[in-house]
């Protein structure tokens, strides 16, 4: 097989690519190595910021979104029993965030791709990727239990942390910068409608939880758990006690309870490798960077990524510079850190470490004031959250 493009992982980074790169008149071949079944199930984000909507909606994408995601103008934020919304509008010049989950993004792509697109293939694992630093990289690759090679101009690599593309980035040119935390995230799916219409972030001395939902009728709610906590070993009772711990406030609200569909335990942690370029290979998403889920970073930094791909590879065919693509890694790393940045100052403003000092808990309300009484600090969380530009 031969493309222009090879793209290795069906998640949302690779198909939103397929689709760019189908809009642009550039083909390209996706290789997933699960079924179709498992990509469109798999649950993972589900906020996208205001640059991921406009994105989606220029790439012809947005349709089911626009009809069924929810828009969010602010999140509410939680201590010491207290409330305080953060209105994004008003304090971004009119950006907000929608609520639309990773899954729905994969299935709209995934329908596109098969109608429009170029050859998407399920079950086609990739073995390895060669000659990255060639003018024709090639990927091995699985399917239907025969093995084969896609012939390539550029090789994308979405295919996740555990993913080959990493892996045929010589050792000597890499760099990994990494930060585990002590502690991770007990989810919940469950059939009741959200008791708050926005999400809602909680710190508290016993720690961090978060308000979120799916649709009108479904709820997703976290809990902040030990590092290697057993998502089995919390009953459902335990669940919905300790969120109502948390989400206390002085006024009236409750927090509504329903029949818990669904628990994982999500870890934490924040990796970058650098560079995100190796000749002709070029690393997309979960691939190249990781972050905490506090800022809802992950989905919109991996749209950053292949966005910024298309651009300089259309603008490669306009005009035959090779400028934009030479600058991918620089350009994408500025924002992945300033995610980083933020995705870290939210966890620790929020998450309670379990060596934590009454010092430390006094300074995590200063900070949560701060937010709360500066227009200015209540300015840079908004804009961040809502996303920084992309290119």
């Amino acid at each position: 097989m031969r493309t222009t493009v090879g793209i290795i992982g069906a998640g949302p980074a690779g198909l939103l690519l397929a689709r760019l790169l189908h809009n642009a008149g550039i083909d390209s071949v996706v290789l997933e190595s699960r079924d179709r079944d498992y990509v469109e199930r798999r649950q993972r984000a589900g906020i996208l910021e205001q640059g991921t909507v406009d994105v989606l909606r220029a790439a012809g994408a947005a349709e089911r979104m626009d009809r069924e995601g929810l828009r969010h103008d602010g999140i509410e934020l939680r201590f010491d029993r207290r409330r305080h919304r953060v209105d994004f509008p008003a304090l971004t010049g009119g950006r907000s965030v929608t609520v639309y989950a990773q899954t729905e993004v994969c299935k709209d792509l995934i329908a596109l791709q098969l109608q429009e697109g170029g050859p998407l293939l399920f079950e086609a694992e990739a073995l390895a990727v060669e000659g990255a630093g060639t003018d024709r990289p090639v990927v091995r690759f699985r399917h239907e239990g025969v093995e084969d090679v896609l012939e390539c101009d550029y090789v994308v690599g979405c295919d996740g942390f555990w993913g080959v593309a990493r892996k045929a980035v010589p050792a000597g040119l890499s760099r990994t910068f990494e930060r585990t935390y002590p502690f991770g995230w007990l989810g919940i799916l469950a059939d009741v409608a959200p008791s708050h219409d926005e999400l809602v972030y909680a710190r508290h001395d016993r720690g961090f939880a978060l308000l979120s939902m799916r649709s009108p009728s479904v709820s997703r709610l976290y809990l902040q758990v030990p590092e290697g906590t057993d998502a089995q070993a919390w009953s459902d009772e335990e669940i919905w006690t300790e969120l109502e711990r948390r989400f206390e406030t002085d006024d009236d609200w409750t927090l509504q309870r329903g029949p818990i569909t669904q628990k994982s335990v999500t870890p934490m942690r924040s990796y970058v490798h650098e560079p995100m370029r190796h000749g002709r290979l070029f690393l997309a998403g979960d691939a190249a960077h990781i972050v905490p889920p506090t800022g809802a970073k992950g989905l919109n930094l991996a749209v950053g990524d292949v966005v910024t791909f298309a651009r300089a590879l259309a603008h490669r065919r306009r005009t035959g510079s090779d400028e934009l693509l030479d600058a991918y890694s620089a350009t994408c790393l500025r924002r992945v850190w300033q995610a980083e940045r933020f995705s870290y100052d939210m966890t620790t403003l929020l998450h309670r470490a379990p060596d934590a000092t009454p010092f430390d808990d006094r300074l995590q309300v200063a900070r949560l004031d701060r937010i709360a009484s500066s227009r200015a600090a209540e300015t840079d969380l908004a804009e961040a959250y809502t996303g920084f530009p992309i290119g």
